[in-house]
Formats: structure tokens, C-alpha cells, sequence
């Protein structure tokens, strides 16, 4: 890998997969390998582009702190179960390590809500560096009002602001790139802290690297209590931690990505805003959670849900922002290029106001796990499910946008299958908490229906598998969740015919799976396999008994993460470059929830059917 810049000398857009995720639990920056930030909103995950040139091209701004000239990167890792990220180039006889992280934990200490901690060391010999500040804020990439207080640089855009402070001090003026050698034994640290309608708060440099050694410790810690037998327990760790960094701590909502408009089809216009709150993909990762023995994050989700969805229960609406309010309308950005010319570049996302079945079906789902792992469930998440399970039975037989958030609707057979699971599962927790006779029975006679509906027009005998909608023959990878719930016994030759047929008429290549066939969803272009797919591929195949199978495929899954152990939301079959907003909060869950599916597969595989 090379740090590198075209012939005009300006830097060349990094693959997704070259940037690494530095997080605080609050906001996140990608950092390029040749030390970049060039995606920091503030401040917040869902505020204003502070460094954007990741989509918003040259003039939207980056942070760079690296070698001066191009260089190799020999190393790059992040400390074994932190979420410190270590870079390392060689050049010349010299070796240039830069380090770097955002302090996580602050409450019950005067600091800075966003703090990011920067360190570059030389061994070998003396390496030339640079410092390249340009924060550019908004969509207009808005320079700032600058001015020197004290020690730091102070940089202004009214109610936002930030202080970059240095060790030793250098003459750093945004927008202008900052030479400087590093020698041996003579580390130089910058911080950079953010303040939004508060006042700035700097941090000396030496301090705030003790505090980014504390937040080391503390990952290391809440990493401790994942099972040490879990098989491939590095990637679920690492997975783990990324999920928690995605997780917004005041309100304790996941985004589903920090980023906007990665695109799924390079130069086309597959391109949305995914720094919003699924409830599908918070819910797998509350499972997830829950799974490993990590209650809180559970509850967290949980607590925030009820008070996002109280204006519009019983109606669950697919996207909420951070705070648990409506998303904004979908827009495109005037004049920004996109990544590689993937324009527009969207703020908002439209689906929000869909109809979406799937979701009721994960939530409950998640509550009733909740409840399983000894949770004590509220009068009100009680009072919430019934009115979800309510609106189940209601209008499962209306078509809906589905998981894949299909413009158009249609009688999806994944949503129908997730219907069946919120009733069937509401009813579960119905037998140990209070719930009237007629509403039980409204909610068994509509799961039934649901069932009997769905074996009749949602399964194809010619093919031997369950299928993308009614009157379809198009299968969809989705409905590998089959095998988890319940509908059909594991063994049934419909739950192994599905297995089989997404595996070979879905795939991609290899592990890689495409969610449904490609082209057939109404939108311009092409796109990538899907990764949670080949996720969800080995937890079907563990849960059938199917171990060795799924142990290869995990393996395989494995080979295809970044460098740093993340992954997008797609990968493209023919050269293996991720693809759309990165990290995927889905994609994690569903490795976590694949490997803990291995674990608990039966140790005699049944083979293929």
C-alpha cells in the first residue's frame, strides 16, 4: 500500500476499504492510510461535515498528519481490543508510526465532547513530515473565522468550533500544509477538540494522550467479557467494539454507518444517507449483544426505542434519527462530486416513511430475547409490543417496501415470514405477562393466517424453495432467516431446499451472495454482492446442523474484511472492493450472530440436504 497522489499531486480517492473507523460513541472519523481524516461530521454522527472530502471532493476539507512525500505503509492495526489505530510508514532508513484515537468516555470530567488524539514517532532515523488542517464546515465547505488562544488554533463557524493544540507547538493556519520532522526519541502530539454551543475547552497535548491511554484500558476491559470460546473470537471482539462505536451513548441508538453516499454502484447513483436508526438492524445487534452477555447495550436500545416511536405507536417507522425524531425529507448536495463521481450525494433518506412489516418481526423478536435472557420488560415495552403485535395483525396482508426498501410494494414473502415471528413471539412473552383473552386469540388466528398464506403463495414446488414475492419465481436472500424461526422444522426439506437455492441461484462467487437477482429493483445500475447475506448464509447452515459447511464459509467471509477487520454493506464479485456506507452496522451483527450460530450448532454435522 503507498500513500499516493495523482500527477497534479493532489491526493488520490483511498478504496473504502483503506479507511479505518475512529469513534467516541458520539461521532466517527474515517482515517485513509496515508493518515487523511476525510469524514468527521459534528457533532453528532448525523451533524455538518467538518473534514468531507470522502464525497464532497478537494474543497470539502480533510485533516492529513503523515509522511511528506509518498510512502509505504509497513504496518497498520489497531491495538489488540481498543479502538486505537496504528499506522505505520516506511521512509527511507526511517519508520514514521502515527497513532491515533477519540476519547470515549468524559462524563464526570471538564472535556471536550469530540477529542481527537494524534501521535507521530520516528524510529530508525529522522522522517520528514506534514500536517495538512483544512476543516471545511457544511455543505458549502465553509471556511473558518481563525484566531490563536494561547497554545491552541481556534477555528469558528458560530456555533460550532474547534482547537487543535500541539507538542511541540507548530505554526499550523488551516488550509496550508504544515512541514515538520519528527526525530527519534521526540514524538509530536496533536489535539484536536470540538465544541458545538458550548464553550471550547482545549486539552494539553500531554494530557489528552493520557486520557486516550485510559480509553484504552476501558476497551480492553468491556472487550474481556466476551466468551473466550466463541469460535473466531478476534472478529467477533473487533466487531463487537465497532458496533459500540457506531452506538450514539447519549440516547444509546446505533447508526446503521457514520457515512453518507458510499456508493453500492461506483459512478452511479445508488447512493444514500445511512447515518439514522434502523430498528431491524439495532435490533440484530441487540440480539447480538445479549448473546455475548452484554445486557446494557440491550437495554439501552430498548429504553431508547419507546421513546422514539411514542409519538407514532403502534406505527414503527423503518428510520428514526439519533434523538428519535422524524428523518429529513431525501436530498441531493449542489456541487459535491461524490466518491469517484457518484453523484448525488444525499442528505435524508425517503424511506423513512415507508411501510416496512420486517421490522415489527426483529423488534419483537429482540424483546422477547430481552425477556429471555432474565430482562425484566417494563409495563410500558409491554404496552408498546401489544400495540407493535396489534398493528401485525392488522395489516399483514397489505404489501409493504420489504427489507430491501423496494419503492414500489409488493406482497413480500420475508416481510410475511417476519410478520409470523412479531405474532408468534408477542405470544410468547403473552405467557408471562398480562394479556386479554381476545387479543390473544386475534394475534394466534392472524399468525396462523400468516402461515397458511405464506406456505401456499410464498413457495415455489418447482423449485423446492420459498420465494422473493408472491406470483414470483425470484428468490431473496433474506429468507435465510427461515431457519430461526420457527415456521417450518429445521429439517423440513422447504427450509433446506431455501438454503440451497438462495446459495446457488444468489450467488455472487465464492462466499458472496447477491440479496436478490441483480437489476430486478427498480433502481438505475448494478450493484455488489451483499454481505450480511453470506453472514446470514452461515447462520442458516449452522442452525440446520450444517457446521462444517458454515465454518468454511466464515472462514472464507473472513478473507473478504478490510485490513482492519471492518466491512462495508457490499463487496464487488469481480475485484473484491467494498462497497456503499462504511462500517455497516448490519454487516457486524450479522458476523457476530453467524459465529455465535457455529457455536452453538450440534457438533455432528448433518451435511448438505
Amino acid at each position: 500500500m503507498t500513500d499516493g497522489s495523482d500527477v497534479t499531486g493532489r491526493r488520490r480517492p483511498a478504496p473504502i476499504s483503506d479507511y479505518g473507523l475512529l469513534g467516541d460513541t458520539r461521532t466517527a472519523a474515517l482515517v485513509a492510510g496515508d493518515g487523511g481524516i476525510d469524514w468527521l461530521c459534528v457533532p453528532r454522527f448525523d451533524g455538518e461535515p467538518l473534514f468531507g472530502r470522502l464525497v464532497g471532493g478537494p474543497d470539502a476539507g480533510t485533516y492529513r498528519v503523515g509522511p511528506a512525500r509518498p510512502a509505504t505503509v509497513v504496518e497498520r492495526r489497531y491495538r489488540q481490543h481498543t479502538a486505537t489505530l496504528t499506522t505505520t510508514w516506511a521512509v527511507g532508513s526511517g519508520r514514521l508510526t502515527l497513532t491515533e484515537g477519540m476519547v470515549a468516555e468524559i462524563s464526570g470530567r471538564l472535556l471536550p465532547t469530540t477529542l481527537i488524539v494524534r501521535r507521530l514517532s520516528a524510529a530508525g532515523a529522522a522522517v520528514d513530515a506534514v500536517v495538512e488542517f483544512d476543516p471545511r464546515l457544511g455543505a458549502r465547505h465553509r471556511r473558518p473565522r481563525v484566531d490563536h488562544r494561547g497554545r491552541a488554533l481556534l477555528c469558528e463557524w458560530g456555533a460550532t468550533a474547534v482547537a487543535l493544540g500541539s507538542a511541540p507547538r507548530l505554526p499550523i493556519e488551516p488550509g496550508r500544509p504544515t512541514p515538520i520532522t519528527v526525530r527519534p526519541g521526540h514524538a509530536v502530539t496533536l489535539v484536536l477538540a470540538v465544541a458545538h454551543r458550548e464553550p471550547v475547552i482545549h486539552v494539553e497535548p500531554a494530557a489528552a494522550w493520557e486520557l486516550l491511554i485510559e480509553d484504552e484500558s476501558r476497551w480492553r476491559t468491556w472487550t474481556t467479557g466476551i466468551d473466550s470460546s466463541l469460535p473466531f473470537r478476534e472478529h467477533v471482539a473487533r466487531s463487537l467494539l465497532t458496533l459500540r462505536l457506531m452506538t450514539y451513548s447519549p440516547s444509546q441508538a446505533p447508526v446503521a454507518a457514520p457515512t453518507t453516499s458510499l456508493p453500492e454502484d461506483p459512478g452511479g447513483s445508488r447512493n444514500w444517507d445511512y447515518r439514522y436508526v434502523w430498528p431491524r438492524d439495532a435490533s440484530i445487534g441487540v440480539s447480538a449483544f445479549l448473546s455475548v452477555g452484554k445486557p446494557d447495550e440491550a437495554h439501552g436500545f430498548l429504553a431508547w426505542l419507546l421513546h422514539a416511536s411514542r409519538l407514532q405507536r403502534p406505527r414503527l417507522p423503518a428510520l428514526f434519527t439519533l434523538h428519535g425524531r422524524r428523518v429529513p425529507a431525501e436530498r441531493p448536495v449542489p456541487g459535491w462530486p461524490g466518491y469517484l463521481g457518484s453523484a448525488p450525494v444525499r442528505i435524508g433518506n425517503d424511506a423513512a416513511g415507508q411501510h416496512q412489516l420486517d421490522g415489527y418481526g426483529w423488534v419483537i423478536d429482540a424483546t422477547w430475547a430481552f425477556a429471555q435472557a432474565g430482562q425484566r420488560l417494563s409495563t410500558e415495552t409491554w404496552r408498546a409490543v401489544r400495540g407493535f403485535a396489534d398493528l401485525v395483525a392488522r395489516r399483514w396482508p397489505e404489501p409493504d417496501a420489504g427489507i430491501w426498501e423496494i419503492r414500489a410494494p409488493a406482497q413480500h414473502v420475508h416481510s410475511k415470514l417476519m410478520g409470523w415471528l412479531a405474532l408468534d413471539r408477542a405470544l410468547r412473552i403473552a405467557e408471562t405477562h398480562p394479556l386479554a383473552d381476545r387479543q390473544r386469540r386475534r394475534w394466534r388466528h392472524a399468525r396462523d393466517a400468516v402461515a397458511d398464506e405464506v406456505r401456499a403463495r410464498g413457495f415455489d414446488p418447482a423449485a423446492g424453495s420459498y420465494v422473493r414475492s408472491y406470483d414470483s419465481a425470484d428468490l431473496d436472500a433474506a429468507l435465510l432467516v427461515l431457519p430461526l424461526l420457527g415456521l417450518d422444522d429445521i429439517g423440513s426439506p422447504r427450509v433446506h431446499g431455501t438454503i440451497d437455492a438462495i446459495r446457488s441461484r444468489l450467488s455472487a462467487g465464492g462466499p458472496l451472495l447477491y440479496r436478490y437477482p441483480p437489476g430486478r429493483d427498480g433502481f438505475p445500475g448494478t450493484e455488489g454482492a451483499f454481505l450480511p447475506c453470506s453472514f446470514w448464509l452461515v447462520q442458516a447452515l449452522a442452525r440446520v446442523g450444517r457446521r462444517r459447511e458454515a465454518v468454511e464459509l466464515f472462514q472464507a467471509m473472513v478473507d473478504h474484511a478490510s485490513p482492519l477487520g471492518l466491512y462495508a454493506e457490499e463487496l464487488d464479485p469481480a475485484t473484491g472492493a467494498h462497497l456503499g456506507n462504511y462500517p455497516q452496522t448490519l454487516t457486524h451483527a450479522a458476523l457476530v450472530q453467524a459465529a455465535l450460530a457455529i457455536r452453538d450448532a450440534p457438533t455432528t454435522d448433518r451435511g448438505s440436504a
